[in-house]
């Protein structure tokens, strides 16, 4: 795939991590669909860029345990810019203006290169705000 907002149109499940505790939404369930169209209102007219940063699997897992994140579990391994993953992590703040996607294969976790997005000026509070409510 070209660009990886493309990829979301794949997400079978979406899992909300807020301080620690996972909820999962399964694809097709009501909770799932408001999320999807909050997060493709959120990215669209987003640009891909070249990510700051690489993620280190044992960090992350600790980080998931504050604050609030989102995962979008594909159920198979896709492939974008030649960097494989199988689903997508990306922390939820409410200033955000762009974020970067760390990728997770079963092979490895959470380790290596990271997507970014920018938001084009917009920012994920209405993003936030949905997720810390449900």
């Amino acid at each position: 795939m070209e660009e990886i907002s493309e990829a979301f149109e794949q997400t079978e499940n979406i899992n909300v991590y807020n301080d620690g505790v996972k909820t999962v939404y399964a694809a097709g369930s009501d909770n799932y669909e408001t999320i999807m169209s909050c997060w493709k209102k959120t990215i669209g007219g987003a640009h891909d860029m070249p990510a700051l940063g690489v993620s280190l699997n044992h960090l992350t897992v600790k980080e998931l345990e504050k604050n609030l994140w989102v995962e979008f579990d594909f159920g198979k391994a896709l492939v974008c810019n030649e960097m494989p993953f199988e689903k997508l992590l990306v922390q939820v703040g409410k200033e955000y203006y762009g974020f970067n996607l760390i990728r997770y294969n079963s092979a490895r976790g959470y380790d290596g290169r990271c997507f970014y997005l920018d938001l084009d000026g917009k920012n994920m509070n209405d993003f936030y705000d949905l997720l810390a409510d449900l």
